[in-house]
C-alpha cells in the first residue's frame, strides 16, 4: 500500500484504540494492584521521609522507578491510584504501538497490524493495564528500544541502553537484555563509548542493590525476600517445572491457535526473511532463558514472566497470517497463502467467540472497582473511624493490607494480617470481614495457608458497619 494510506490507517487505528480506552477506564473505573499500591505507599514513605516498609508481612519485591512514580504522584492526594492506572492503560496504548512498529519494520504493516490485533484481543494484557500491573510501561519500553535497534542497528545505543535502563529498574529480566546489547555494540566502539555503554547498562542492578541496602541492609533483600515469599506461598516450582510452564503460560497468553501460528510463522520468516526475523528471536530466546533463571534461583514461577516471549509468538503468528504480503506481488504462492490466511483468521474469530466470556471479564473489571469502593465505604463510616483510636486494623491475610493504608493513610503497624502467626487474636481495634463468593477467593482464601478462622469475628467485636464486600468489627 501507499506510505500515505498506510500512515492515514496508523493514525485512524491509534484513534479508534484510544476512544477504546478512554470509555473503558471511564466506564470501568479499576485500581492498582498488590504491587501498584505499595509502589505508591512507598513512594509516599519516601516524600515523608519515613522508613520504607520493604520488609513489612509478605510485602512484593520492590521496583525502584515504581517507587518513583509513586512519590511522584503522591502530592495528588486520594486521586494518586487512578492516576496511575490512567498511566498504566497510557502505557498499554504505546505498547500496542511498539508492537505494530515491531511488525512492521522486521516485515510488512500488515504483519504489524495482525501482531497488534492479537495483542488487543489477548485480554490478559489489557487486563493488566487495567490494574496498574507495571509490567506494561516495561512491555513498552522494552519493544520500543527493540525498535530503534532494529530501525538503525547500532546508531543509537545511548538511547537504547537508556531505555533498557529504564526497563531495568522497572524490572530485573531487563538487566540480561542489556547485557546482551552491551555486547552487541561493543565491537566497532571506541573504549570510551564502551566504558559509557557499560555504566549505561549497570545503572539497573546497582540502583536496585542500592535502594535494597540502603532500606534494609541488605543489597540482595530482593532475591532473597522474594525466594523466602516464593517458598511461603508455595510459588518456588524449581528448575524442573520450567519447560512445562513455559509451554503453559505462553498458551495461557497467547492462545493456542496463535501459539501454533507462531510456531509457523517462526519456520516461514526464517526461511523467508532471516535478518528480519533476528530482532524477534533474540528477544523471545532472552526471555525464555530469563525465565528458567527465574524457576533455578527458586523464584515465583508466573505467567508474567513470559509477557516479552508472548508478545514474540504474537508477531511471529502475524507473520504465519499477514506474512505473504512479503513475497512478489500476483504470483501464485502469495494468492495461495493469502487464500489459506483468510481461512486461518475466519477461523481464529470463531474459535474466540465461542471460547472467550465477555461477561467474566466484565465481572472481573466491574468486582476491581466496586470492591475498592465497598472497602473504602467500610473504613470512612463514623463508627469505624471512631475505634481506629483503640488499635489497628485487622485483615485476613496480605491481600488488603496495602489498599487499608493507602485509604487510611496509615503505616505499617496499623494494618494487620491475622494469618501472621507473629500475632495472636485481636483485643481491640478494627477487625475487617471479608463476605460474598468473589472477593472471598480474591482477598481472603488466596493461598492454602489462609484458615476460615482468620476471616471470622473475634468475640467480643461488634458489627458496625457492612458493605458489599466487607463488614467492620470493632472492639474497644
Amino acid at each position: 500500500m501507499p506510505s500515505v494510506r498506510v500512515a492515514v490507517l496508523e493514525r485512524v487505528g491509534m484513534g479508534v484504540l484510544a476512544l477504546a480506552a478512554l470509555v473503558g477506564f471511564v466506564v470501568y473505573p479499576t485500581y492498582p494492584n498488590y504491587d501498584s499500591y505499595y509502589s505508591l505507599l512507598w513512594g509516599r514513605e519516601l516524600l515523608g521521609f519515613d522508613a520504607l516498609s520493604f520488609e513489612a508481612y509478605r510485602a512484593p519485591t520492590e521496583h525502584p522507578l515504581a517507587i518513583a512514580f509513586g512519590a511522584l504522584l503522591t502530592p495528588l492526594g486520594d486521586n494518586a491510584d487512578r492516576v496511575m492506572v490512567a498511566c498504566t492503560v497510557l502505557s498499554f496504548l504505546a505498547l500496542v504501538a511498539a508492537v505494530y512498529a515491531l511488525g512492521k519494520t522486521a516485515f510488512t504493516p500488515l504483519v504489524g497490524a495482525v501482531a497488534a490485533a492479537l495483542l488487543v484481543t489477548r485480554f490478559d494484557f489489557p487486563f493488566l493495564a487495567a490494574r496498574g500491573y507495571i509490567d506494561i510501561p516495561y512491555l513498552a519500553v522494552v519493544v520500543w528500544a527493540a525498535v530503534i535497534e532494529l530501525r538503525a542497528p547500532r546508531r543509537h545505543p545511548v538511547i537504547v541502553l537508556s531505555m533498557l535502563a529504564a526497563a531495568g529498574l522497572m524490572r530485573p529480566e531487563a538487566w540480561l537484555l542489556a547485557g546482551v546489547y552491551w555486547l552487541w555494540v561493543f565491537m566497532g566502539a571506541t573504549w570510551k563509548q564502551r566504558a559509557i555503554y557499560a555504566a549505561l547498562a549497570a545503572i539497573g542492578p546497582l540502583v536496585w542493590v542500592g535502594v535494597d541496602f540502603l532500606v534494609t541492609g541488605n543489597a540482595l533483600y530482593s532475591l532473597t525476600g522474594t525466594r523466602d515469599l516464593a517458598e511461603e506461598l508455595g510459588r518456588n516450582k524449581g528448575g524442573a517445572a520450567v519447560p512445562a510452564a513455559l509451554y503453559a503460560f505462553l498458551v495461557k497468553l497467547a492462545k493456542f491457535p496463535v501459539m501454533i501460528a507462531g510456531m509457523a510463522g517462526v519456520v516461514l520468516a526464517v526461511v523467508l526473511t532471516p535478518r528480519r526475523a533476528l530482532m524477534p528471536l533474540v528477544l523471545f530466546a532472552i526471555g525464555a532463558v530469563t525465565f528458567a533463571l527465574v524457576g533455578l534461583a527458586g523464584l515465583s514461577v508466573i505467567d508474567r514472566y513470559l509477557l516479552v516471549p508472548s508478545l514474540c509468538v504474537m508477531v511471529f503468528g502475524a507473520v504465519f497470517i499477514a506474512g505473504w504480503t512479503m513475497l512478489e506481488p500476483e504470483t501464485n504462492w502469495r494468492r495461495a497463502w493469502a487464500t489459506g490466511a483468510l481461512a486461518i483468521v475466519v477461523f481464529g474469530v470463531v474459535f474466540t467467540a465461542t471460547r472467550v466470556n465477555l461477561e467474566t471479564l466484565r465481572n472481573e473489571l466491574t468486582f476491581r472497582g466496586d470492591a475498592h469502593v465497598a472497602l473504602e465505604g467500610v473504613l470512612r463510616d463514623p463508627d469505624v473511624v471512631a475505634a481506629l483510636r483503640c488499635g489497628p486494623v485487622y485483615v485476613p491475610n496480605h491481600k488488603l493490607i496495602p489498599d487499608v493504608r493507602w485509604i487510611l493513610d496509615s503505616s505499617q503497624s496499623d494494618v494487620i494480617a491475622r494469618s501472621s502467626r507473629k500475632i495472636g487474636d485481636p483485643s481491640r481495634g478494627v477487625v475487617l470481614v471479608v463476605h460474598n463468593r468473589p472477593a472471598l477467593f480474591k482477598q481472603a482464601f488466596v493461598t492454602d495457608l489462609d484458615k476460615t478462622a482468620d476471616n471470622l469475628p473475634p468475640a467480643g467485636f461488634v458489627r458496625v458497619a457492612t458493605s458489599q464486600y466487607y463488614g467492620a468489627y470493632v472492639g474497644c
